[in-house]
């Protein structure tokens, strides 16, 4: 397998790009659109929310959705549209941020322990199927209870919770790369082991990230939601989806329900924005893979 940069890879793939394919491309854009909607309103939520998410107030308590408050307000008389503007910047915050730290903490590990091999690779691959086997929500509420609330905790909570899958991943495209004939043919010409790494292996293992990236991305939002939902995430100054809809839950015996419907919508259409864009680009990027 020669060296293929990651841009060219997949410009290769987009280059291909035809209405008759239409259906992954479909999934891929409309999974951007909605994740664009989404940044959209994390970055004006100042300028486009009417109101203070945390003011309390500014209506009447539990007033249904209408022509002033197009989502109701909720038992503090706060608006619930605010909060869902203010909500998205911090859901894609924490999102977006321990998919950073968890990708590049697990690429980089898993590029050393399946180049390194040894007893460094055994111990670390040890720690990370250990991280593995644990459900991902059940490790992210020990480390949420342990770390505390909290926008930093949390996100060290996701982070670690997604390092193994990207430490796996990698892992095992090195070690079936390493012994290829470009690698031998790159330490007979006297390459050093980080040249090697960082100039060969890496280019040739990244072509997968950004799909497994987008999927985690989903998971991520619905592990966030649920820490929140659970009193686990976010404090109650901070505008989240999750503790609106902990707040939400309560009230539906009361048939109060735009309380909870709104930031549950929210956070279903951001995990199915993640998941199309993730599954289109799986059967782009990778179409055999999807076949089998």
């Amino acid at each position: 397998m020669g060296k293929l940069s990651f841009p060219r890879f997949v410009a290769s793939k987009l280059r291909k790009f035809s209405p008759r394919r239409g259906v992954e491309y479909t999934f891929m854009f409309a999974g951007l659109i909605i994740i664009a909607v989404f940044v959209f309103m994390a970055l004006f939520a100042s300028i486009i929310a009417p109101y203070d998410p945390n003011k309390i107030g500014v209506g009447g308590l539990y007033e249904s959705p209408n022509f002033k408050f197009w989502m109701g307000t909720d038992g503090f008389g706060r608006d619930i549209l605010s909060r869902i503007f203010y909500g998205s910047r911090t859901v894609l915050l924490i999102t977006l941020l321990s998919m950073a730290l968890s990708s590049l903490c697990g690429v980089l590990l898993g590029l050393l322990s399946g180049y390194v091999g040894g007893k460094f690779d055994t111990v670390l691959s040890l720690v990370m199927d250990s991280l593995y086997a644990l459900p991902g929500l059940i490790l992210a509420i020990a480390l949420a209870v342990m770390l505390g609330q909290g926008i930093i905790p949390v996100t060290a909570s996701l982070t670690v919770v997604y390092i193994p899958i990207y430490f796996r991943m990698i892992r095992g495209e090195v070690l079936s790369l390493k012994e290829n004939l470009f690698i031998e043919a790159a330490r007979a010409i006297g390459a050093k082991d980080k040249t090697i790494i960082f100039k060969y292996l890496f280019p040739n293992v990244i072509p997968s990230l950004p799909i497994v990236l987008s999927l985690n991305a989903a998971d991520a939002v619905l592990t966030l939601a649920a820490l929140s939902f659970l009193g686990l995430g976010l404090p109650a100054d901070i505008p989240d989806w999750g503790i609106d809809l902990r707040m939400g839950y309560g009230e539906l015996t009361s048939k109060i329900w735009w309380t909870g419907t709104f930031p549950g919508l929210m956070i279903v259409l951001l995990t199915l924005g993640f998941s199309l864009f993730g599954e289109g680009l799986t059967e782009i990027l990778n179409p055999r893979l999807t076949r089998r």
